[in-house]
This record gives structure tokens, C-alpha cells and sequence, in this order.
């Protein structure tokens, strides 16, 4: 009855109670235990006896009023959630018992959501590969071979095999764009402060705010509904904010679609290194965009790609090194290779370092605004390789070039997070080998609801929500 249900579908036979709570959470909880086993993307879970239980008294205290009421929801192992352990999927964290929520998670219990467990993970969130020591490796959905990506690819897994309505996440460095490339899902990085967070680390004030909280949806209509719940202004988060309008209500005209002007980006001037057939493909989708009145501009960008790829690197390990001090991990050769080298590249940094990589960034900031220019959008791949072998920690060459750091192969990722500009992952089709990925959508600072907008109108016409995983 439930199946292929979109989430607004879901609330109104929930509203309508036309379903009762309790069987909405047990089709849930059925998919989960038919295939959560394999595909090992949510972890930490309740007893099945309390969840039904929470559901029966959901039911019967019914509250219409609540937008995400009766819904099962999973937060990613990174965000805080009271009575779940937050493990990082890190053995030295599996018994740390947060005392009190991340505030979107807060947010989604206020909206009446019922929290069945957490989503898995990359190791401390290092690394765009869910896989870590305590849960192991979340894999592929279209192939159990590969990668589902990181670091939200539990988030992403459990989106695409409908275990979920939807889920939160979070991203640094494509950390929902790339399992949502992988999955054939829908993966937003909001502008930092859309989403607010406690922000507790004071060692970490004059650094930019490089990652953020973000969500994962089949669909971006059902992403609204989420993102109406999770986003605004909040009164312990210092650069939150509000946006005019809602999520839900966010959508554009033909006519307006037609206007639509975007910049591809493409390699970055050759900058960037692709598998090959990912570029075609994106070319592909922009030319199908093309016939639907977008208009498509090829970017020769006056950006120094290995000026921003330093700034970044320098930004990045200072802010993870700083979190591995306030996370009091002793014994630091005891993380993952990952972990270790931007710890051991944090440690070497002076103040002149990272105030040369702060001035970069200013510099490298001006490039990038003039380059919207006349374009309501900038387009760039979702991933710069297609879901590589699951028991490599990363690909270890894209193109024949062998990658010369862990994170090369998502240097894809850092020209919107680096700047503060919210980026979507669109799905855009399959390889040869059977495989998603997907196209960033970019827009200026806290042009959210356009992000959005467009990606509602995207999906209205190419129906990429409409391809399912064959699930065993």
C-alpha cells in the first residue's frame, strides 16, 4: 500500500487516517529488516517492540499539527540523538551517550518525527567512503561490489531503498552530494547557517564554516517537507538564519524555467580529472536541459584551481585537526589513514598558514561571484569518479592519473563549500556498468529556495525518482 509512495502522500493518508502510524512505521520497519542487512545503512537500532509502541501512542495522542508526525527517521552517526549512541564509527566512541540533540534532530522530534536509530557512516566523517571499524562498509545499492560514497552514505543507501521517507546528513566535502550521486537520489548542501548547529568549538572562530548540516530525498518535493522542519534561525547558533519563504512553496513557472541561464563548468579548465563517460554524460543531461528552454553556457572559469585546492587543504586539515583535539582522541595512530594525515598535516600549521589561506580565500572569492555574472546557476559534476571497488579506502586513479592525496577525487566538491554556496546533486542517468551519478546545481550565498525550485522542475520532467534498485 505504501510503496512508491511519495512523503506527501504518506502525511495525507496519515492525516486523513486512511493508515494508522503503526502501519506506516512497520512498512518501514519490514524494509528494514528484509534489507538492512546487506545493505548495512542504519545502524544502532531500536528495539522493534519500543518503536511500535511509540507508533501505537503516536496514534492514539494524535497531533495533526506536527508536520513529520509518525514518521521513522535515522540521523546520521556524526549528529547527536539522547539515547543513541554518536559513534563517528569510531571503536574509541562506541559507548559515548550524547546528553542532548543535534538541533536538527531536535527539530524533527519537536515536528513529531519517531527516531529509529542512526545512519552509517565514514570512519570520524573522514573520507567520502562509508565505511568504519565498529559498522563496517555500507556498499552500493545498484551493485554490492562498490562504494555508496561518503561521508552520509547510510543516509543515502537508506533514502534509495526507501527504509526512510528521507534523511539528514552532513557535508564538507560532497559528504551528501556524493552518496546522493551514487544512489540516484537527490543531495543538498544548504548555505551554511540554514541549517543551524551548536557550535562549541572556539578554537575554531576564525576558521571558515566549511561543514554543515544537510538532507538526502528521492525526491526534492519530499526534501521540502524536511527541509521546512530542520531549516532557520536559532537563537545558540550565532550564523543562522532564516529564509522569506518555505521550502514546500518554493517553485518555478515555465516561463521562468525557460530563463533559466547556467554556467558548465565542466573540468575547471582541465583542472579536474574525470572517469571517462561522466562527463558525456553530464553534457548529455545539459543538452536535454537545453530542449526544455534552459540555456546551457560553456565556463572557461578565472579561477586558480590549485590556488583554491591549497586554500582548501590548509582550511580543512586546521578545522579536522582542531576537532581531534576537542574529541580528546589519545591515541591519534589509532585512527584511520585518513584521519591521521590531516591531523599530521593540522599539527605542522603555523598561524601565517592558515591567515595565507584565509586571504586566499577573500582573493578566490571575487572569482567566483563574477563569475555568476548573467547565470542563475553554476554546474559542475556531482563526482569525479563513477562507485569504485568498496574495499579501497579511495580510488587510487582517475583517467590513468594517479590520485597524490586520499581526498583528490573529490576536489569536485570544494568550490561550493569553500564559498558558501548551496549546491544540489541532481540524479542524471546510468553508466554502462549500471551505476548512478549525478550534476551540482550551484547557486549564490542563501539562494536556497531557487536551488530547490529548480530542482522541483528538474524532477517534474525527468522523473529520475521513478528508477528503483533492484533489492534481493
Amino acid at each position: 500500500m505504501l510503496e512508491n509512495k511519495s512523503v506527501k502522500e504518506i502525511i495525507s493518508l496519515i492525516k486523513t487516517k486512511e493508515t494508522s502510524i503503526k502501519e506506516v512505521v512497520s512498512f518501514y520497519l519490514e524494509r528494514i529488516k528484509k534489507y538492512n542487512l546487506s545493505l548495512n545503512a542504519i545502524v544502532s537500532i531500536k528495539d522493534e517492540e519500543q518503536i511500535i509502541n511509540e507508533a501505537k501512542d503516536k496514534d492514539e495522542n494524535f497531533d495533526e499539527s506536527k508536520p513529520l508526525f509518525g514518521l521513522p527517521l535515522a540521523s546520521k552517526d556524526l549528529l547527536d540523538v539522547v539515547d543513541f549512541p554518536t559513534t563517528y564509527g569510531y571503536p574509541g566512541y562506541k559507548d559515548y551517550f550524547p546528553k542532548k540533540n543535534s538541533i536538527i534532530v531536535d527539530r524533527q522530534l519537536d515536528a513529531g518525527g519517531i527516531m529509529i536509530g542512526k545512519t552509517n557512516t565514514a570512519e570520524l566523517g573522514v573520507g567520502a567512503h562509508t565505511a568504519n571499524r565498529l559498522f563496517g562498509i555500507t556498499p552500493n545499492i545498484y551493485g554490492d561490489t562498490q562504494s555508496s560514497g561518503g561521508s552520509s552514505g547510510g543516509a543515502g543507501v537508506a533514502v534509495a531503498a526507501e527504509l526512510l521517507p528521507f534523511a539528514d546528513g552532513t557535508d564538507m566535502m560532497g559528504s551528501c552530494r556524493t552518496p546522493a550521486a551514487y544512489a540516484n537520489v537527490y543531495g543538498f548542501r544548504p548555505t551554511p547557517g540554514l541549517l543551524p548547529d551548536y557550535r562549541t568549538n572556539d578554537k575554531k572562530k576564525n576558521l571558515p564554516i566549511i561543514s554543515t548540516p544537510g538532507c538526502l530525498a528521492r525526491t526534492p518535493d519530499d526534501m521540502a517537507i524536511l527541509l521546512d522542519v530542520i531549516a532557520g534561525e536559532h537563537k545558540e547558533d550565532p550564523i543562522s538564519f532564516s529564509l522569506n519563504n518555505s521550502f514546500k512553496d518554493a517553485n518555478i513557472s515555465d516561463q521562468e524555467f525557460s530563463k533559466i541561464k547556467i554556467g558548465w563548468l565542466s573540468d575547471m579548465n582541465g583542472n579536474y580529472q574525470y572517469d571517462s563517460e561522466l562527463v558525456e554524460m553530464c553534457d548529455k543531461q545539459l543538452s536535454s536541459l537545453e530542449k526544455n528552454k534552459v540555456i546551457i553556457e560553456f565556463l572557461k572559469p578565472n579561477i586558480d584551481a590549485h590556488k583554491l585546492w591549497n586554500c582548501w587543504g590548509t582550511l580543512r586539515a586546521k578545522s579536522i585537526y582542531e576537532d581531534i583535539i576537542t574529541m580528546n582522541i589519545g591515541e591519534i595512530n589509532q585512527m584511520t589513514p585518513q584521519a591521521i594525515w590531516e591531523y599530521n598535516k593540522g599539527i605542522k600549521l603555523t598561524e601565517e598558514d592558515v591567515k595565507l589561506a584565509l586571504n586566499s580565500r577573500i582573493e578566490l572569492s571575487s572569482d567566483v561571484n563574477s563569475l555568476f555574472g548573467g547565470f542563475d546557476f553554476l554546474a559542475l559534476p556531482s563526482q569525479q569518479s563513477f562507485p569504485f571497488d568498496k574495499n579501497l579506502k579511495y580510488p587510487e586513479k582517475i583517467n590513468d592519473q594517479l590520485m597524490d592525496t586520499y581526498h583528490r577525487w573529490i576536489e569536485i566538491h570544494i568550490f561550493a563549500s569553500l564559498f558558501y554556496l548551496p549546491s544540489i546533486s541532481l540524479p542524471i542517468g546510468f553508466n554502462k556498468d549500471g551505476f548512478p551519478i549525478g550534476i551540482q546545481i550551484i547557486a549564490k550565498t542563501k539562494e536556497d529556495l531557487k536551488v530547490i525550485s529548480f530542482a522541483k522542475k528538474y524532477e517534474e520532467i525527468f522523473n529520475f525518482s521513478n528508477h528503483k534498485p533492484n533489492l534481493n
